[in-house]
């Protein structure tokens, strides 16, 4: 019995030091104005056990330890080190002082985030608060203008139609992550940000990677990549609704509430919110609706489920067409071009009308389960889909002849006839066109007039990314994983609107010729994702493209106090299949597949020399697949590409960071080497066109980043300064409309010519000031300069093109400024009011050019660039304002 009781008392005395050893730490993260830190690093001291805070800035810690020290941090703030012991496990509310807008932010599952002077990469984050308050009424993408390499502009200025690019990159290759989900087009790459208009609503950061970066994903960040992290389930219990207007009758409307995890493990959020206006440039009113539902189950310490349904519902008027800058002026007063003018839209029947009109609806659902297997392994896995539904307008036919685009069908001030186009469709007079009445003995003889049709662009996607961490020890660590995809994309045409006219006959379908079309669609999203696309009747063309992608990856990283570095690799092998339903019999219309393989391979080390300084570089190789477009480069039959390849892309970084108490400075050198790019040029006649092989584009440059403090006042700057420039002369093949070929070894003198779309030298310098207690004021200044406009291959035919290279746009300089104030009514709730005013000065600048017309002197100018060319302009002065309850 002795033996059994010593036996008892050893026994007890193990769970009992087990049990004193786990010493559960909780607590809240938050800012200097007291706004919670989502994603906050909280890492006992001296270990690599860490938790990061959830979107309240709320963390629970599992410490082996009764006692020791936490360091908290995040980006842009000091860190500060918190003492625990057994009787003190509450830390409460740890408040960090801002240091440095740009840093680390930690986050678990299969998100890749980049943490300060660890990942060996160049990264910029902004968290929720920044967002909020900044963003406004801007578009998404414009709130990363504020740091290096990265030009975004509102492109024609539609809700929704921004766009951007990273180190001379566009959207095609930066690659956009929602939650460690892809969302790049699977066919063209690109990411339409319309799509996404509510994003911000539910961002609590995002963190730009600038290069290769640091996603084991075998994804087209060859310029960078967006990571954007939304808010969870797993919420402090509480909403918030809030208000926001501003100029040309801006409006949104937003609430939000979280039930916070209940004690049977279950929480729930939803937010919805609605906003509309009638948009800066003439004619681009829109409405769209924002929903996000997320439900969250901890079924224990081990396992964990999250629901997450979100999508945002909109249509906007565009102005989808650059015209010339003579044609700006044309309809502006005194030479001063007009920058809202669109030539797109005109009213019918009172209403606001246009050719152009966007509509669209992709929600995303997905479910994530994490299995934390034991102490050292973690599964993480993502199964997600998305639906897409919509597409945008624009006009078929003509008016007697005469087109869409021609001035007769526009008054003095250069808005459409629409009321005299229905007159002359429907065979009324009137019109004024100074053309013939539409008569005729027969209803059909005033059918297919000038027509608005809608290009339907729907989509099916479903995929699975599952990650597998390992900690072998407390520095080494390991990762497998797997990213499988499918997609189907469906495009067609439909009616619209026949504004007038008695009917429309289609004759495209080879299959089923001479169509009497009945079904006209609507303009506007579906508010069903799952919408059936079967029953609408298609015009001009139908046709499906189908990806497939079968991904592997892996990462080996080592992590000491002062090293850290990894290594990755990652392999994909996309299928791409054509189906065309109107060109082709039925027994041909499949293509089948065509796989390709690609892949990465990268790796990088950083070195903390002190507690102050920090170097890091990296290196990566990536082949990667051509689009959709340059496996099948026609549009009437499934014949693949001759010529096709792998574009290759390697890139070097290397960097130096400093940080310290009131000081933060960041320099980052890189260079890309982009080979053979698939490129298509314009034809020797009308619907020709030309496959260019051999392009190269090499992009390097240097990037600044500087943060003071001085008490109150908080200085932020940055300088990039890019050289993004065309290798070498590339040669083409053309072919004409039925992808016969014309002519071969077209060469085109490419050699030194800039790259166009983005501003190659950006500079912003920002000032904060904190009054008291809740009240802040900001004011920015950001510059660009050296930037082309964009080039067509077909430009550059002789050395004498060569020699006059990109056409360079005028630089410009724009000042925003803003005031925020929080009013606290208690502990939990307070009322936040914002106003920003964007471009103080109201300056008139060019941000894109479409159009390489260098001035010889022969035509007029407009601050040095010939008016022939086709521009668009950015805005001028813009203002919003909101308020927010938070309860």
């Amino acid at each position: 019995m002795r033996k059994f009781n010593n036996l008892l008392l050893v026994a007890l005395f193990f769970i009992s030091a087990t049990v004193l050893g786990q010493t559960k730490l909780t607590g809240t993260v938050v800012d200097e104005m007291g706004e919670p830190l989502p994603g906050a690093s909280v890492l006992v001291k001296g270990t690599s056990n860490g938790a990061a805070s959830d979107f309240n800035g709320e963390f629970m810690l599992n410490s082996n330890s009764n006692s020791g020290i936490v360091v908290v941090s995040f980006v842009g703030y000091t860190s500060k080190e918190v003492a625990y012991t057994s009787a003190k496990t509450n830390l409460g509310t740890i408040q960090l002082e801002m240091s440095n807008l740009l840093g680390e932010v930690v986050i678990q599952g299969v998100i890749d985030v980049a943490k300060d002077r660890q990942t060996p990469v160049a990264a910029s984050t902004i968290k929720a608060a920044v967002i909020q308050e900044k963003l406004g009424s801007q578009e998404f993408p414009e709130v990363l203008k504020s740091t290096p390499s990265v030009y975004a502009t509102k492109s024609g200025g539609g809700f929704g139609d921004a766009r951007i690019n990273i180190r001379g990159f566009d959207q095609r290759n930066t690659a956009v992550l929602i939650n460690g989900v892809p969302v790049n087009d699977m066919e063209n790459g690109w990411v339409y940000w319309s799509n996404w208009a509510g994003l911000s609503d539910v961002t609590s950061a995002m963190q730009v990677q600038r290069g290769l970066g640091s996603s084991k994903l075998a994804i087209s960040s060859v310029g960078g990549t967006i990571n954007v992290i939304t808010r969870t389930a797993n919420q402090k219990e509480g909403g918030a609704v809030a208000a926001s207007f501003g100029n040309d009758g801006y409006m949104k409307y937003k609430a939000s509430y979280s039930t916070g995890k209940l004690d049977n493990g279950l929480s729930a959020s939803v937010l919805l919110s609605r906003t509309q206006g009638d948009g800066y440039v003439d004619g681009t009113k829109f409405l769209g609706h924002n929903y996000f539902l997320a439900f969250g189950y901890e079924i224990n310490d081990a396992h964990s489920l999250e629901f997450t349904f979100t999508g945002a519902p909109q249509w906007h008027h565009q102005r989808s067409w650059a015209e010339t800058i003579s044609t700006y002026q044309r309809y502006g007063e005194g030479g001063v071009p007009n920058i809202k003018y669109n030539a797109a839209w005109g009213y019918l029947n009172g209403e606001e009308f246009s050719f152009r009109r966007n509509f669209y609806h992709k929600p995303v659902m997905s479910l994530n389960y994490d299995w934390k297997i034991n102490e050292s392994s973690k599964l993480s896995s993502i199964l997600y889909a998305s639906w897409g539904r919509g597409g945008g307008t624009g006009p078929i036919g003509s008016v007697g002849g005469i087109r869409d685009f021609d001035s007769r069908l526009r008054d003095a001030n250069g808005i459409v006839r629409f009321d005299d186009i229905v007159k002359w469709n429907s065979g009324q007079s009137g019109h004024g066109f100074g053309i013939p009445d539409r008569t005729g003995g027969t209803v059909n003889d005033r059918r297919n007039g000038l027509t608005r049709r809608a290009s339907m662009n729907s989509h099916n996607w479903y995929g699975i990314i599952a990650n597998f961490h390992n900690d072998a020890n407390e520095n080494l660590s390991w990762d497998l994983g797997v990213d499988l995809r499918t997609y189907k994309g469906i495009h067609y045409r439909v009616v619209n609107n026949i504004l007038g006219a008695t009917g429309y006959t289609d004759n495209r379908d080879s299959n089923n010729p001479n169509r009497n079309i009945t079904d006209f669609v609507e303009a506007s999203p579906s508010f069903n994702p799952w919408q059936s696309i079967a029953d609408q009747q298609k015009i001009e063309y139908y046709n499906d493209g189908d990806v497939n992608w079968l991904g592997a990856f892996g990462q080996v990283e080592y992590k000491n106090d002062d090293i850290s570095t990894f290594i990755q690799a990652g392999v994909s092998r996309q299928g791409f299949q054509r189906v065309d339903y109107f060109n082709l019999a039925p027994a041909d219309q499949k293509s089948g597949f065509k796989n390709i393989w690609g892949g990465n391979v990268k790796g990088g080390i950083n070195w903390n020399i002190n507690e102050k300084h920090n170097v890091f570089g990296n290196a990566g190789y990536y082949s990667k697949q051509p689009l959709f477009d340059g496996v099948y480069t026609s549009f009437r039959d499934n014949r693949i590409n001759p010529f096709l390849s792998n574009e290759k892309i390697l890139g070097i970084e290397a960097g130096y960071g400093f940080k310290s108490e009131n000081y933060n400075v960041k320099l980052n050198l890189y260079r890309t080497s982009w080979k053979d790019r698939f490129l298509r040029a314009n034809g020797s006649a009308r619907n020709n066109f030309i496959q260019v092989s051999g392009v190269e584009q090499v992009h390097m440059g240097a990037e600044l980043e500087t943060t003071a403090r001085f008490g109150n006042l908080t200085i932020e700057s940055m300088l990039s300064i890019g050289d993004y420039e065309y290798k070498g002369t590339a040669v083409g093949t053309e072919y004409d409309q039925d992808n016969t070929l014309v002519r071969s070894n077209v060469p085109f003198y490419l050699d030194g010519v800039k790259v166009g779309d983005a501003a190659q030298t950006t500079a912003r310098i920002g000032f904060t000031y904190k009054v008291s207690e809740g009240l802040k004021f900001d004011i920015s200044q950001f510059y660009a300069s050296r930037l082309y406009s964009r080039i067509n291959p077909s430009d550059f035919t002789t050395l004498a093109d060569n020699a006059k290279g990109s056409l360079q746009l005028p630089g410009h300089s724009l000042m925003d400024a803003g005031v925020s104030y929080k009013w606290k009514l208690g502990d939990k709730k307070s009322i936040n009011f914002r106003f920003n005013v964007n471009n103080l000065t109201n300056e008139t600048y060019i941000s894109d050019g479409f159009t390489n017309i260098h001035a010889d002197g022969s035509n007029p100018t407009y601050n040095g660039i010939d008016v022939r060319n086709r521009v668009y302009f950015g805005f001028g002065r813009t203002w919003n304002g909101s308020i927010r309850f938070n309860f």
